[in-house]
C-alpha cells in the first residue's frame, strides 16, 4: 500500500505544510477550471521551488530535480484502479491519489 497526500478539493486553492523525507515543505494546490487540470507548487522556506501540473503516472518535479532543494521521495499521481486516462476533478481523491514513493528514494538526481 502506498502512502498518499490527501488533496481537499473543497479548499482549493490552498497551501499546507508536509513532512517529506525528514524535511518540511509547503504544497500549494490549485485547479484550472478552464483547462481542467490541477497544479502543485512546492515551497521550501517560503520560496517557490517549482510548480507543475498533475500528470497521471508522472513524478512531480523529476525533470528539474536538485537534491539540495527537493524532497528525497517521488510524488506521483497514481490510479489505484488502473482505469483513469488522466487526473480529473472527478477522479482525484476517488481512484487517483497523489502518492509518495519513499521506497525508491531519489539520490543524486537519478
Amino acid at each position: 500500500m502506498r502512502d498518499y497526500i490527501e488533496i481537499k478539493k473543497e479548499l482549493i486553492p490552498y497551501r499546507f505544510n508536509i513532512l517529506l523525507a525528514g524535511q518540511w515543505f509547503e504544497l500549494y494546490v490549485n485547479y484550472n477550471k478552464t483547462a481542467g487540470f490541477f497544479t502543485v507548487g512546492l515551497y521550501k522556506d517560503d520560496q517557490l521551488i517549482a510548480s507543475e501540473p498533475l500528470v497521471l503516472g508522472a513524478p512531480l518535479f523529476k525533470a528539474i530535480y536538485h537534491p539540495e532543494l527537493f524532497p528525497a521521495v517521488e510524488i506521483v499521481p497514481y490510479d489505484q484502479n488502473g482505469l483513469a486516462e488522466g487526473v480529473t476533478y472527478d477522479n482525484l481523491g476517488e481512484s487517483v491519489f497523489l502518492t509518495i514513493d519513499d521506497e525508491g528514494v531519489v539520490a543524486d538526481g537519478e
